[in-house]
């Protein structure tokens, strides 16, 4: 469009003739209806003897020679990454330079939702920040843009509460890059300028990568909350210990201090150490995003906390107890403390493997080598604390019999079960789960 308005004259096989701009904007169209940007060539004539060129020679009296259209077909997997979007409540908007019809037509090759609705550089220009506010949820296509435009457009979708990555490649896309939440450039073509202020610079120019790096962010996330959820309860629990112990008025602790320590240390070296290997869930991409400002343990998380320490206090308090009973030694019934509170923990680190989902299906079990692994070694760690003489004489435990550790194995699977109940009903009637 701007180089016909520096053209009067239009070349053909009879020679030189006036423009048509009717014509040349209807061929315009033509092609970028069709996907394909749009270039014109133009000519000037100038005298032999002129031995220097200046822009204002150009700006008028030019005589268009034609046009050409350049095709860029969308890459198959950025369709699939922008399906993946719309499924994980992502909302992709195109912001680009390029002619409206152009950009409507790689729009629709690329699924999006309301590729028809197009909003011109133009038509921004002439809207209110109040009324572009009013249409840019609606509107997934921006053409015909400048840099001033990106960086309002960033700062709406932001003062509507929205969380905005924006890529870019050039020098002029760097304003709208630094004021976006997530500023993506193109390691590739990308510009100096505009890779220092980007947060994050595509090594391969992949939209893909994009759609990866949040499904990886997502099962981060998830893993750092299930690693949470499970280290929380062992601490809850022995702090429940202690203070059951003092409000019964015992003189001699459950757990020593170094046998808390050595609990602490076993448990996150290997359990929940393991938990930082899980698998992505299937659906993670399916969910909508979270609100910025959910903390990272919500009610029904605590809650979680809360009911499994409890368990964990009752159950290795109580066998506790029932060891004294029996006439054991102090020793010997701290040794069948220990080990019951880390046979809990073995059993409860399967239920933390899903947040809300059961865990009763061969994927629940068994599709986390790394669990199974560290379940196997904390459970050789913990004959070496019960059976070795130097840890005896360190920890100051006790040999304990089959039977026993058959009681303590029943005791810890209690944990397994009542976890399960609790994820079916607080499904059934909590309407808001975390995951």
């Amino acid at each position: 469009e701007k180089l016909l308005e520096m053209c009067n004259l239009q070349r053909t096989s009879e020679g030189e003739q006036p423009l048509k701009p009717d014509y040349w904007h209807a061929k315009i169209i033509e092609l970028a209806t069709q996907g394909q940007r749009v270039l014109a060539v133009a000519a000037s004539s100038s005298p032999t003897t002129k031995l220097s060129l200046h822009l204002d020679d150009l700006e008028n009296g030019l005589v268009l020679l034609g046009l050409f259209g350049l095709i860029d077909p969308p890459r198959s997997e950025a369709i699939d990454s922008l399906r993946q979007c719309h499924s994980a409540g992502i909302d992709v908007k195109m912001i680009t330079g390029d002619h409206a019809a152009t950009a409507c037509a790689i729009a629709r090759q690329l699924g999006f939702r309301n590729a028809d609705t197009v909003l011109s550089g133009q038509e921004l220009s002439t809207l209110s920040d109040d009324e572009l506010r009013q249409q840019v949820r609606d509107v997934d296509v921006y053409a015909r843009v400048s840099p001033e435009h990106k960086l309002r457009l960033v700062r709406l979708f932001q003062e509507q509460g929205l969380i905005v990555a924006m890529t870019g490649d050039g020098v002029n896309d760097a304003p709208a890059l630094k004021r976006s939440d997530v500023g993506i450039a193109m390691g590739r073509k990308g510009t100096e300028a505009a890779k220092e202020a980007s947060e994050m610079v595509l090594a391969d120019d992949n939209f893909s990568s994009i759609v990866d790096a949040v499904e990886e962010g997502r099962t981060v996330y998830d893993n750092l909350r299930k690693a949470i959820l499970f280290i929380l309860p062992t601490s809850g629990g022995e702090a429940l210990i202690i203070i059951a112990a003092i409000l019964f008025g015992f003189q001699q602790l459950p757990l020593t201090p170094v046998q808390i320590l050595w609990v602490n240390m076993v448990t996150t070296v290997t359990l929940a150490m393991a938990l930082s290997f899980e698998p992505t869930e299937a659906g993670v991409m399916q969910r909508p995003p979270r609100p910025r400002d959910e903390p990272i343990l919500s009610r029904l998380l605590l809650w979680r906390v809360f009911f499994v320490s409890a368990i964990l206090m009752g159950g290795t308090f109580g066998l506790f107890l029932w060891d004294m009973a029996q006439g054991s030694s102090i020793e010997h019934g701290r040794t069948v403390a220990v080990n019951t509170l880390v046979l809990f923990e073995c059993f409860y680190l399967f239920n933390s493997r899903y947040i809300s989902e059961p865990v009763l299906s061969w994927q629940g079990l068994s599709g986390n080598r790394w669990v199974l692994i560290a379940v196997a070694a904390l459970l050789l760690f913990q004959l070496g604390f019960t059976y070795l003489q130097p840890m005896q004489m360190l920890f100051g435990t006790e040999a304990l019999e089959l039977s026993v550790w058959g009681i303590a194995t029943l005791v810890a699977a209690s944990v397994f079960i009542l976890v399960e109940l609790e994820k079916l009903i607080m499904k059934r009637f909590v309407s808001t789960l975390p995951d």
